[in-house]
């Protein structure tokens, strides 16, 4: 069971430690809220998402994914839209107190932009499925839940310290000037993924 749960941590760190959309929109809430406690929303249904997404490819109902290929496509256009939208208005947030109101969402905004950026993200899906889906076929029993659990332990705590990090950041710069540099990353990052889905969708419509 050791053996199970070391690789489940190892394995998530490593799915999750590149900057992806996902951490870019976690972090970016945390630094534009007035207080951590108005990042839970964020913090918890990015956590809920992965975890959905984790059991679902360890459980095998994920591979629906690649077996309706309308589906695919589906996910992939309205992931290629949103991320463009998304990027957009990340784009256009400044740093200060004053002028970040466009990027300090409502709780029900949080919940939903975090849920979309979770869900709507083929290559998260994707990896999900082929990576942690697929290692998790080498147990079973107690072992399998053991590595499951542990992947998911993992994006709870990872979503949370994203979170902090990004106040402790808004903290350590009362000007928001880099906040400001970050929120222009952060959009290229996001945009960078809307042409990668874009390219996907439109391999798979031809």
């Amino acid at each position: 069971m050791t053996e199970a749960i070391i690789h489940g941590v190892l394995l998530a760190f490593g799915l999750i430690l590149p900057l992806g959309v996902q951490n870019v929109f976690v972090f970016n809430q945390g630094a534009s809220q007035k207080t951590l406690v108005r990042t839970l929303p964020v913090i918890l249904t990015a956590s809920l998402c992965d975890t959905l997404l984790i059991s679902a490819a360890v459980l095998g109902v994920s591979v629906v994914v690649l077996t309706f290929g309308w589906l695919k496509i589906t996910i992939f256009t309205v992931g290629f839209l949103f991320l463009l939208y998304m990027g957009w208005v990340i784009w256009r947030s400044e740093g200060t107190v004053e002028q970040n109101n466009q990027g300090r969402l409502s709780a029900k905004q949080q919940i939903a932009y975090a849920a979309s950026v979770s869900l709507l993200n083929p290559h998260a899906i994707l990896d999900t499925i082929g990576v942690i889906g697929t290692n998790s076929l080498h147990y079973h029993g107690i072992d399998k839940w053991a590595f499951t659990i542990a992947t998911i332990f993992v994006s709870w705590i990872w979503f949370s310290g994203l979170a902090i990090a990004g106040k402790l950041l808004q903290r350590l710069d009362q000007t928001g000037k880099t906040l400001t540099i970050l929120n222009k990353i952060s959009a290229l990052i996001i945009w960078g993924v809307a042409i990668y889905m874009g390219i996907e969708l439109l391999k798979e419509v031809g």
